[in-house]
């Protein structure tokens, strides 16, 4: 990937807590739990959004980290369900995902071209490479923001 490219990814990465934040501005109650024409929540999309983060952020250090990490992919339904999504407050869950952006962000400035070079394997998608990760996990953000305005509308 060019250097500029990876910037605007990087850059769009940053920018996807601050959308997920907007997406959720002013949100009543009990419009929390009102479901999406894919029937998530912004509630249950808040809570995928930490766990998801948190789950992204330590796929990156592994494949920064480690030699061929094993990258593994997991069950996002079953984490709704059994993680309590559709109930808890989405406070912890939002400060978690910020946590998760602000630290990994600071680790990405400091990447250089070998570091960009590594890779590993996810379990569900074969050969996972860094750019491949920054490719997802920049849009991740501004997908579910969206998520969360076509719930509220």
């Amino acid at each position: 990937m060019e250097t500029q490219a990876r910037l605007e990814l990087i850059a769009r990465y940053r920018l996807g807590y601050s959308a997920v934040e907007e997406a959720l501005s002013g949100i009543a109650p009990e419009a929390l739990d009102h479901a999406d024409a894919d029937g998530w929540t912004p509630r249950q999309v808040v809570h995928h959004l930490a766990d998801s983060e948190m789950t992204s952020a330590l796929r990156l250090r592994k494949l920064v980290a480690e030699s061929n990490p094993v990258i593994w992919g997991y069950d996002e339904g079953r984490y709704a369900k059994t993680l309590w999504y559709g109930e808890r407050p989405i406070e912890p869950s939002l400060l978690a995902f910020r946590a998760a952006r602000e630290t990994t962000a600071n680790i990405l400035d400091r990447l250089s071209e070998a570091d960009w070079a590594r890779e590993g394997w996810h379990t569900e998608s074969g050969r996972y490479s860094i750019d491949r990760w920054l490719e997802i996990y920049a849009a991740h953000g501004h997908e579910h923001a969206a998520q969360i305005r076509q719930a509220r509308a």
